[in-house]
């Protein structure tokens, strides 16, 4: 976890942006001891984002199965998976 300063994203934004970068990771800036925001590269952010969304598809999917939806055999089920991964990873190419 990269935890910085406030002050930081104004003396060493380049430094902060490329942390981000360089790590896929969101930084942490502080100000006056507490958490106050988190900084992260645009291709992180899409990713998360992304995951975020399929996780709430997949729980909606979850919970429609559940109240009785139609169930897919394994092998439609790979199919789908397959396009979703090639699609993300498109995505973020």
């Amino acid at each position: 976890m990269n935890i910085k300063p406030s002050a930081a994203i104004r003396q060493n934004y380049n430094e902060i942006a490329e942390l981000c970068r360089s790590t896929g990771e969101p930084v942490y800036l502080t100000k006056n001891g507490e958490g106050d925001l988190v900084v992260m590269d645009i291709e992180a952010f899409t990713r998360r984002e992304k995951m975020l969304k399929l996780r709430e598809e997949l729980l909606a999917v979850e919970e429609a199965r559940l109240h009785g939806a139609k169930d897919y055999t394994l092998e439609e089920v790979v199919s789908m998976m397959t396009q979703t991964v090639e699609e993300t990873c498109h995505a973020g190419a």
